[in-house]
């Protein structure tokens, strides 16, 4: 049975909640290991233990110093617990920012790996896309780019169930020179033999990221970011104004309600909390951020997928996909400190 160590501290719907999530877990067989304050959390299920951990840094303005001072708060705890062997993953529903700095000096980097990548999933109709990196690192060299690439393809094809993931680099053009040096020089590295492990197809624009142009589609943390961002403040617009497009009519609210059935549907395909919420992908243990303002079933989804991101051994697939090609670092594992790694990030404090 896979354990899961899951912060309950910083959601927006409190600890409660995110208990709830994991009793629906643990009725699926995923043992639970939860920190939190025990007087919020209250009773829970068989399959779920609570460790009494009520100090929360979700809200601090710098988590990197949070987590090196804080040692007791519920976020380190339950990294450590992934760390310890305890549990075998870890999900977070607090800041972005201190899971991170969490997974960094608890779990460490995985062997050869330039940095960690936060990876998401989108639920796009028909077609739903890995985006990486969406928020850890703010500028990224070559090399970075081609390891997100091997490690969104490995998780693309373990937990999203896509057999041969098309990968492709986020651009301002598709031509192989267009971008930014550093995507140049990317492109140039995975259409030759550093990408012969993948199934690169080259560039990809922004208006081609939700109409199924590619599986995986990589990019720097900032534009990554700033891509999400623009994505759910139009998809959520859009629903809004359809909404209220119907309501202004008879003949609108009539065919509002028609439409009611497949309007749900729709809604629930393209629902965040179906995914789970966003990857951290590079580290010796596998970590999913859950978006702070998820339900219960945010939560338990959550927990689900990084349980089964365990049992396919999606971190020893990614390393296995690396090397293959040679692109791990051949830096010594001895020099490959904690400090170093989490220096390396651009920890996001407000997730």
């Amino acid at each position: 049975m896979v354990t899961v160590a899951v912060d309950a501290c910083g959601a927006d719907l409190g600890p409660a909640e995110v208990a709830a999530g994991a009793a629906q877990a643990a009725e699926k067989g995923i043992a639970v290991l939860l920190f939190g304050p025990a007087h919020e959390i209250g009773s829970v299920p068989s399959g779920v233990a609570v460790v009494d951990a009520p100090v929360s840094i979700a809200k601090a303005a710098d988590p990197v110093a949070a987590v090196r001072s804080t040692p007791e708060a519920s976020i380190v705890q339950a990294a450590r617990a992934v760390a310890d062997g305890r549990a075998q993953a870890l999900v977070s529903g607090g800041s972005t920012g201190a899971a991170l700095a969490a997974g960094l000096f608890n779990m460490h980097r995985d062997r050869g790996i330039h940095r960690p990548a936060l990876a998401l999933p989108m639920p796009i109709p028909g077609s739903p896309v890995l985006l990486l990196d969406v928020g850890a690192n703010v500028s990224c060299r070559p090399e970075h780019l081609v390891q997100f690439a091997y490690m969104g393809s490995a998780f693309a094809q373990a937990v999203m169930g896509i057999e041969s993931p098309r990968v492709a680099l986020l651009s301002n053009g598709e031509e192989a020179a267009k971008g930014t040096p550093e995507l140049v020089a990317a492109h140039q590295r995975l259409a030759g033999p550093a990408g012969s492990g993948l199934r690169f197809i080259g560039n990809i624009e922004g208006t081609q990221v939700a109409a199924g142009a590619a599986d995986v589609v990589v990019m720097d943390g900032f534009t990554g970011n700033i891509t999400l961002k623009l994505i759910e403040g139009i998809s959520g617009r859009t629903m809004v104004a359809v909404r209220d497009a119907a309501m202004t009519s008879w003949r609108g609210k009539l065919g509002g309600l028609l439409l009611a059935p497949s309007a749900r549907r729709l809604r629930q395909e393209i629902d965040p909390e179906s995914t789970g919420g966003a990857y951290m992908l590079g580290l010796r243990q596998l970590g999913v951020v859950a978006h702070g303002r998820f339900t219960r079933n945010g939560f338990a989804r959550a927990i689900e997928v990084a349980a089964r991101g365990v049992q396919e051994d999606v971190i020893a697939k990614t390393r296995s996909a690396l090397q293959d090609v040679g692109a791990l670092r051949s830096v010594p594992e001895a020099t490959e400190e904690p400090s170093a790694a989490v220096g390396a990030v651009t920890i996001r404090a407000d997730g």
